[in-house]
């Protein structure tokens, strides 16, 4: 563990300077540029260059920015040999400055190799070239001894706070990259569950009105090779139309349920049973808001029940019972006309089969079966 903190880069997101602040990263490259310039300008102003040595001076400093810019460029990919040899580059360069009587500008570059070394570099290469830059800073500068000791530990701290700083931002870098790719996927996730959501709604629309349709065509299809009578097969085509606008009506219905407009359960339950004689529509419970995928399980069960007592007994009282609970919402319809086991052989459960599908999917639950002299589906699902 201890070996790998040792061999360990700073992250790339932390040496590429992500994260920072345009503004940030214009005032300190214009900072870096001006004390760059003050101190070329000095030095020149000052030297005795004349020539050819104010050409050189200018090539040393070319080849050092370019140095610079080497090392700032493998760092980030991480090239441990390739930035050792421009380190060992930019060293020779101050050191030839050194040589030339250009004290100031080899000072500075030596001071920045081991700022640079230190922020950029694993901590164990990072340490030994700090401390031969800073060293050879140290034995050339003729400042008292007190005050190199003082430069040169700044120096070195400053080049470990700006690592640290750089790995936190590279941190932060990475968290937020993470986050974003979270909430993409949850994104992905909640498209998925709303496309299933839509293709159960209208699979359920489909599948009962075209089913209906069906079995209206099929009945007029022998009645025409049967040769019966025209009013006969056109009260087949009609309620095969019927059919056919109540399918797209619930199929609009559905759509807009998905949509959040839906009417309130209360007010759909009474219009349900609007043109039923014999049906009653009670509610109990504290009337609130519910879920859509709820309200909407509800709502279908509602229409498959109603449905099937239409179908398999005509005229027979029904009751509907919606109770808000406290963690819960109850669906219950009861008729008093169907003869028990009726539904089990006449093919209506299908219907029921999804929606019971529908209810365990929502955490809930339906049961449909024979009660009393009738039948009775009661649906429960958290709301």
């Amino acid at each position: 563990m201890t070996a790998n903190v040792w061999m360990l880069w700073p992250s790339r997101e932390a040496l590429s300077r992500m994260g920072v602040h345009r503004a940030r990263r214009a005032l300190a490259g214009a900072g870096r540029t001006f004390a760059v310039g003050i101190l070329l300008a000095t030095t020149f102003i000052d030297s005795d260059l004349h020539g050819w040595g104010v050409a050189g001076a200018v090539l040393g400093v070319l080849v050092g920015g370019l140095g610079f810019w080497g090392f700032w460029r493998v760092t980030l990919e991480h090239r441990l040999l390739p930035s050792l040899a421009l380190f060992v580059l930019l060293f020779a360069i101050a050191a030839v400055a050194e040589g030339a009587g250009l004290r100031i500008p080899a000072l500075v570059v030596w001071c920045a190799c081991a700022v640079s070394a230190m922020e950029r570099l694993p901590l164990a290469a990072a340490l030994p070239a700090s401390a031969v830059a800073l060293g050879t800073y140290a034995a050339v500068n003729n400042d008292a001894w007190l005050t190199t000791l003082a430069t040169t530990a700044g120096l070195a701290l400053a080049g470990y706070v700006l690592r640290l700083d750089a790995e936190a931002r590279g941190s932060a870098q990475r968290l937020l990259a993470q986050e974003r790719a979270a909430r993409a996927a949850e994104a992905e996730s909640a498209a998925l569950a709303e496309r299933a959501r839509i293709a159960r709604e209208i699979h359920d629309v489909l599948a009962h009105s075209l089913s209906a349709q069906l079995v209206h065509l099929e009945a007029a299809r022998l009645m025409i090779e049967r040769g019966a009578e025209r009013d006969q097969i056109l009260e087949r085509v009609v309620a095969a139309r019927g059919m056919a606008r109540e399918g797209l009506a619930e199929t609009r219905q559905a759509l807009s349920a998905l949509r959040g407009e839906m009417s309130p359960l209360e007010e759909f339950l009474s219009e349900l049973v609007a043109d039923t004689a014999g049906a009653d529509v009670t509610v109990t419970g504290e009337r609130r808001l519910l879920p859509a995928e709820a309200s909407q399980a509800v709502r279908r069960v509602a229409q498959e029940a109603l449905t099937n007592v239409r179908k398999h007994a005509p005229g027979a009282k029904i009751l509907i019972r919606l109770d808000y609970g406290e963690h819960e919402v109850m669906l219950n319809v009861r008729d008093s006309g169907a003869p028990p086991g009726e539904f089990t052989h006449s093919g209506a459960g299908y219907g029921l089969l999804g929606m019971r599908e529908r209810a365990e999917l929502l955490g809930g639950s339906l049961e449909a079966g024979p009660y009393e002299e009738g039948f009775m589906v009661t649906l429960k699902v958290p709301a």
